[in-house]
């Protein structure tokens, strides 16, 4: 008898290391899967603070949390169960789709920089006047659908890493790194749109220090929203290009991922201890370029469709 109960607890203690090792090799995928979709995080940061601009401070953080409830319902509620069900019906479509998103982000950050260079927007204009609710609601409405394309593409790139494990683990997977980028982004957001309401009770306090730092808040707003916007922008661009040129290499087109490689490995050889680092920035400035190129070019035709 003690034997075993010896032997059942080793059991236990197996099941147990198992079960230790699988929640690992999840974690693990999860922030990878989750760190190659950075770029569209990082524009999904930056695109989320317009929706409340020109609405009561009173409202922001309240508007902030309907976005994200409704970024998590796009996640886990839409996003999750139709790649689930695209995984283990027509795991082929995963490549194809994962670069018709990734043509997509890089049309959408060619035309911000085309509309920065031209100083023209092609931004959807309000045809009616709308009272304080209509406009919160159409705000609201609005950046729900916005995420629903970058949560597409965050969760392609996801399934995309994970897509020969089981799909027990994808869908952990999948779940984990929706609700950890919807936490993240909204947390950001929500800190930056407040960060002039801060700025603004710091420069009432007694201290010149605090005071200064306050006054320094509110002042470098204007600055901080421009970079956020200018990076992501580049960053959609980057993995954009780079989910084009991967996804051809996949396909059978091995240029131009072979041009990109023979570069970086140059310039590996080249830098010595920081051949790594050398090695990364070429390959992400070679998929920038890319990806811009062939933004541009989509952003050209379709000016010219509607024109």
């Amino acid at each position: 008898m003690p034997s075993g109960l010896v032997a059942l607890l080793d059991d236990i203690a197996g099941i147990t290391k198992l079960a230790a090792a699988s929640l690992d090799d999840v974690g693990a995928a999860a922030g990878k899967a989750g760190g190659k979709a950075i770029g569209v995080v990082v524009d999904d940061t930056a695109v989320t603070p317009r929706y409340v601009i020109g609405l009561s401070p009173q409202r922001e953080l309240p508007i902030i949390a309907k976005i994200a409830a409704g970024s998590l319902r796009n996640k886990l509620l839409i996003l999750l169960p139709a790649a689930l069900v695209l995984s283990a019906f027509a795991p082929w479509a995963i490549t194809p789709l994962l670069m018709l998103g990734g043509a997509f982000l890089c049309f959408e950050g060619a035309e911000k920089v085309l509309e920065a260079l031209s100083g023209e927007s092609h931004a959807e204009v309000e045809t009616a006047p709308m009272d304080a609710a209509e406009l919160e609601q159409s705000k609201v409405k609005g950046a729900i659908r916005t995420d629903l394309i970058l949560s597409a593409e965050i969760m392609a790139i996801a399934l995309a890493d994970v897509a020969e494990s089981p799909i027990f683990t994808q869908g952990v997977v999948l779940a984990i790194v929706g609700i950890g980028i919807t936490i993240g982004v909204y947390g950001v957001v929500g800190l930056i749109v407040k960060m002039d309401d801060i700025g603004l009770h710091l420069a009432e306090r007694r201290s010149a220090a605090t005071r200064a730092i306050g006054r320094g808040l509110v002042k470098a707003m204007p600055a901080l929203m421009d970079f956020v916007s200018i990076v992501g922008t580049a960053a959609m661009i980057w993995v954009g290009g780079g989910i084009l040129v991967h996804g051809l290499e996949g396909l059978g087109v091995h240029e131009p991922a072979g041009t990109i490689h023979h570069a970086a490995e140059v310039a590996m050889h080249a830098t010595g201890s920081l051949g790594g680092i050398a090695g990364w920035l070429v390959r992400a400035i070679a998929s920038g370029l890319f990806g811009l190129l062939v933004g541009g070019v989509l952003a050209f035709g379709l000016h010219k469709i509607r024109h």
